[in-house]
């Protein structure tokens, strides 16, 4: 009996996808999201708990150290792939299916280095595990087993939401910093708005969103998403250090993204440390695209295109923006551990973007925005954390849902739902766009000023002196996008 082709079958048939999203890859993101939900093939949050890479957007040659880096995080067998378009999105996972099915193909990429040369370059952009990339001691793989996009049981082992013991070799809260957890273990798919225990289903019956969520499942192994350093398990070692208190703590230097688990495609924070406590922050500049290839951002299309002097309409752009506002929702609630909302969200911002009409999406996003903003959980996790006033706001240049919100994360993502609510009887709206009156998803657009850039700037001080488990909530509840700072347009103003 051929054991090892029958294990390499069952795990072709319903492989863990890790995505690994550049920037200029949103659409490609948000193409593979859709395609992963039809086939029931559930992401991976870690590299330990994936079958199969699938790179989403342009070739960055920036951030190529950093996708080997998550590469070799994943243990064998495995596959490698990578869609530029989202036209490139369907035939690139069954490139890598048929990969990960291989026999041959596994046997030669396990060669011990200098047996195989390079890697092979396969059709319709995947690309094969690199030869001498044996498996990492000490990861595992989760069974597999889950739901429709369900990678809930990962972090969720137990029934509504109750975090289960870690694997050996799973990552730790700690390591992560994906949230806080709310009291006697829940999150908040625990409670419903009035208090009872959800079905943990969503309104199409499926399950959880499973990997996405909960504590401790987030980033890469090691190194948060591709780590950016070559010291042992993927972390820098501790040094010494003063702390506030004037007491002599371990100082340790954490990269935070740039592949990390619902994160800014390509974004990294790098964090000094000591105990729990972010001591210092910064952030790196984007990696920005080579001359051949362009990087379009996609969720502010329409004002490019309307100052470009294309015609769009009102109703195009307040779609767009509604559904990005659905888009940060879902990864601010997948990092607070609601997996099953998350799910919810994905699925109307994926309806708006196919121009579904009102009368089709307007009950289900007024259950969704009521559900969540009465939820009193979420608002436990998220109270006091990163507060931004408005007028810190304009001091950095902020406009948009966070300076409106003049507050904290759950004044962030109440702010949201406020604004989809306000968009809602908009989507057909013919009048022409006039992109001085309607701001873009994450304010005012200006190509000179993109709004991202001031969020990004607010990172820096809001971290600074919170814990770590806040700093991914305080990430995603500003959910700045790199891509409007390496876009084709801006990048075209900036070199003048």
């Amino acid at each position: 009996m051929d054991l090892t082709g029958l294990i390499l079958r069952v795990t072709a048939e319903r492989p863990h996808v890790l995505l690994a999203t550049v920037p200029g890859g949103a659409a490609v993101r948000l193409a593979a999201e859709r395609l992963l939900r039809a086939r029931d093939w559930p992401q991976a949050s870690t590299p330990a708990k994936a079958d199969l890479l699938l790179v989403a957007g342009p070739d960055l040659p920036e951030l190529r150290t950093a996708l080997e880096r998550l590469w070799r995080d994943m243990p064998a067998p495995r596959a490698r792939v990578h869609a530029r378009t989202p036209d490139e999105v369907e035939a690139a996972l069954d490139s890598g299916r048929a990969l990960l099915g291989s026999p041959a193909v596994q046997r030669e990429s396990a060669a011990p280095p200098g047996e195989a040369g390079g890697h092979r370059e396969g059709e319709h952009g995947a690309q094969e595990r690199h030869e001498g990339d044996d498996q990492a001691p000490g990861h595992d793989r989760d069974g597999g087993g889950e739901g429709e996009a369900g990678r809930a049981g990962d972090a969720h082992g137990g029934p509504d939401g109750e975090h289960a013991p870690h694997d050996a070799g799973q990552d730790t809260e700690a390591e992560h910093g994906d949230g806080r957890q709310a009291p006697n273990g829940q999150t908040p798919d625990s409670q419903d708005p009035d208090g009872q225990a959800p079905d943990g289903q969503d309104a199409d019956g499926h399950g959880d969103h499973g990997d996405h969520g909960g504590h401790g499942n987030h980033g890469g192994h090691g190194g948060h998403g591709g780590g950016q350093t070559d010291m042992p398990g993927g972390l820098p070692m501790a040094e010494p250090g003063a702390d506030r208190d004037g007491l002599t703590l371990d100082r340790l230097h954490l990269p935070l993204g740039p592949f990390l688990a619902d994160w800014p495609a390509g974004l990294t924070v790098r964090l000094v440390l000591q105990g729990d406590v972010v001591q210092r922050a910064d952030v790196d500049e984007p990696a920005r695209p080579s001359d051949d290839a362009a990087v379009e951002a996609f969720w502010v299309q329409p004002w490019f295109r309307a100052a470009s002097g294309e015609p769009v309409t009102v109703g195009e752009a307040v779609r767009r923006r509604a559904a990005a506002h659905l888009d940060s929702l879902g990864r601010l609630l997948a990092v607070a551990g609601w997996p099953a909302e998350a799910v919810r969200a994905g699925r109307l911002r994926d309806d708006l973007l196919s121009g579904a009409p009102r009368a089709a999406v307007a009950p289900r996003l007024e259950r969704l925005t009521r559900r969540v903003g009465r939820s009193r959980t979420l608002a436990w996790l998220t109270r006091g954390i990163g507060v931004v006033t408005a007028q810190k706001a304009r001091e950095a240049g902020a406009g948009g849902p966070a300076a409106r919100a003049d507050g904290d994360v759950a004044a962030r993502y109440r702010q949201w739902l406020a604004d989809i609510r306000h968009d809602l009887p908009r989507l057909e709206d013919p009048a022409p766009l006039d992109v001085a009156v309607e701001e873009s998803p994450r304010g005012p657009w200006s190509a000179e000023a993109p709004p991202s850039a001031a969020l990004i700037a607010l990172l820096p001080p809001l971290l600074e002196g919170a814990e770590l488990a806040a700093a991914r909530l305080v990430v995603a509840s500003l959910d700045p996008d790199p891509e409007e700072l390496v876009s084709r347009g801006v990048v075209e103003v900036a070199r003048g």
